[in-house]
């Protein structure tokens, strides 16, 4: 397995760390496939613009806020979208941003190490 695909694996697994944290736990009705998808759908969305448009351009700070805004937001937009079948919370979403940006900020401290991980 190549160093990317490890470090997309382990932004994968704490991204949905986080999302059982604040999703499950806060917020008793949601399954574990719609956090699953919501993890899923954000890490892609945080490497994608996070990653790899944002953190080269503007530094991890801002990266890191930009990724804990686009999790919430790609939470909230499922809980639009499905609203039967998964919920949030101003407060479960707020925590779920924080932690992912927190999470994010040490994350894009070892990309930027890496030299052997894109970007």
């Amino acid at each position: 397995m190549s160093k990317t695909a490890t470090a997309l694996l382990f932004k994968f697994i704490m991204t949905f760390a986080f999302a059982l944290i604040t999703l499950t736990f806060l917020v008793d009705n949601n399954a574990w496939n719609w956090v699953f998808g919501v993890a899923l759908v954000a890490t892609a969305l945080n490497y994608l613009v996070g990653d790899l448009l944002v953190l080269p351009k503007f530094g991890n700070i801002i990266a890191s806020v930009a990724d804990g805004v686009m999790a919430a937001l790609t939470a909230y937009i499922i809980d639009y979208l499905v609203p039967t079948a998964f919920q949030t919370s101003f407060t479960a979403l707020a925590l779920f941003a924080v932690l992912v940006a927190v999470g994010e900020y040490f994350f894009h401290q070892y990309l930027q190490r890496s030299e052997k991980v894109e970007p």
